[in-house]
């Protein structure tokens, strides 16, 4: 499994506008093949600050969905609301401890 972390910048005016975006999009991202798991994530202290975090069966999967036209689309109307170029990590779960 490969786990998609993406930092987001906002301008501050386009938060409700990112929000929207990631609300109509997740259903269909996680019709993509491979896409199990999709969530966003607020900084608490800098609310231009979001996260999101994905789980994906293959490296495969992740890369058919972002050459994917609906991708392309999305990728166009969010970059638009940056105020700082977006940083990724494609990631794998060294461990996991729960309570």
């Amino acid at each position: 499994m490969l786990i998609r972390i993406v930092k987001l910048t906002f301008k501050p005016e386009n938060i409700a506008s990112f929000k929207q975006i990631f609300e109509e999009s997740k259903p269909i991202i996680l019709q993509f093949n491979g896409c199990t798991l999709l969530e966003s994530y607020q900084d608490i202290n800098n609310p231009n600050i979001f996260f999101t975090y994905s789980h994906w069966a293959t490296e495969s999967d992740l890369n058919n969905y972002r050459v994917s036209d609906f991708f392309k689309n999305v990728w166009g109307d969010t970059k638009k609301l940056f105020s700082e170029k977006p940083e990724a990590w494609s990631v794998e779960r060294v461990q996991k401890i729960s309570s």
